[in-house]
């Protein structure tokens, strides 16, 4: 690898945008995609590879191609510290999610409820203007309080954060979409919010609420459909 390409990646990492380093087979040639210049077969076929996290080597009309992929960090920003935060936590970060917990309550975002957690003290929409949700980030909001819940929101529908869901019963999240349209956000961006949050499996005690939590988060980041597991609109 040249000392260009290799700092074009470090960029890219800083700028925590996504790449992938294409080699040509057996030649040697390395460039990084996307790249406009390039074939749309190619630039698709990273695309493909970005979104699966999964490195390939592809045919081509010039030969094989190996598209390595150098992806940005699974991310999840928790906003509220409260017990279904405490057990969605491990489950996150078991699946490979590096967790940020964001409240400005101290009493409740404290070490010893959340140790070796990143902790945001931070309000919601600060806190999220400084993270910058990108599109391998997922946003959760727990705390049932317009007050921290709604500037969250917002900052992540203005984001490309691919997963948002706010925990809630459907009269609370109508409200919930009240106000944020009168913040200016539209019906489609809306619908890109779940909730109430989680798939609908019948769960009551915190862990199962932060299970069917994960299983949609994972669902939605896999491609799944959900339609069988949709909660019902009042």
């Amino acid at each position: 690898m040249t000392p260009e390409l290799l700092a074009a990646i470090e960029a890219a990492k800083r700028e925590t945008r996504p790449v992938v380093l294409a080699t040509m087979l057996p030649g040697g040639e390395q460039f990084l995609l996307p790249d406009p210049a390039r074939p749309a077969a190619l630039n698709e076929a990273a695309a493909t590879a970005l979104r699966e996290d999964k490195s390939r080597t592809i045919k081509t009309g010039d030969g094989d191609v190996f598209l390595q992929v150098h992806n940005t960090p699974l991310r999840l920003i928790v906003v509220g510290a409260v017990h279904i935060a405490q057990a969605l936590v491990p489950f996150a970060e078991q699946i490979g999610f590096a967790v940020t917990v964001v409240d400005p309550r101290r009493s409740f975002a404290s070490d010893e409820r959340f140790p070796n957690v990143t902790i945001s003290s931070e309000w919601p929409d600060e806190a999220l203007d400084a993270l910058k949700p990108d599109a391998r980030t997922a946003v959760v909001t727990l705390t049932h309080d317009p007050k921290l819940d709604d500037p969250a929101l917002d900052r992540a529908l203005k984001s490309n954060a691919f997963y948002i869901g706010s925990l809630g019963s459907r009269r609370t999240h109508a409200a919930r979409l009240g106000r944020l349209r009168e913040l200016g956000h539209d019906d489609a961006s809306l619908a890109r919010i779940k909730g109430p949050v989680g798939l609908d499996i019948e769960a009551v005690t915190a862990p199962e609420i932060a299970l069917s939590i994960v299983a949609e988060l994972v669902a939605v980041r896999r491609g799944a459909s959900l339609s069988y597991m949709h909660k019902q609109a009042a």
